[in-house]
């Protein structure tokens, strides 16, 4: 397993603690934020805090920590 790491996006924190699958949980600022799971390399999707289904949307800032994921895992 991977260990947490943080990563910027302006001028906001995102701690990122891997999980399986692709899978990681983002805290924003200290608190627990949301889930995210890769689908392809420049698509990442938000998990329903409930069931932990995909939410299949378009989302800027969650396609961002995900870039920023990709760039940390390279590199």
């Amino acid at each position: 397993m991977e260990e947490p790491f943080d990563i910027y996006i302006g001028s906001t924190t995102y701690s990122v603690f891997p999980e399986e699958d692709n899978t990681f949980t983002i805290f924003k600022e200290g608190k627990e934020y949301v889930h995210v799971q890769k689908d392809t390399e420049g698509v990442w999707l938000k998990l329903d805090h409930e069931t932990d289904l995909p939410i299949f949307d378009d989302d800027a800032e969650i396609n961002e920590i995900g870039r920023q994921i990709n760039l940390n895992q390279a590199g």
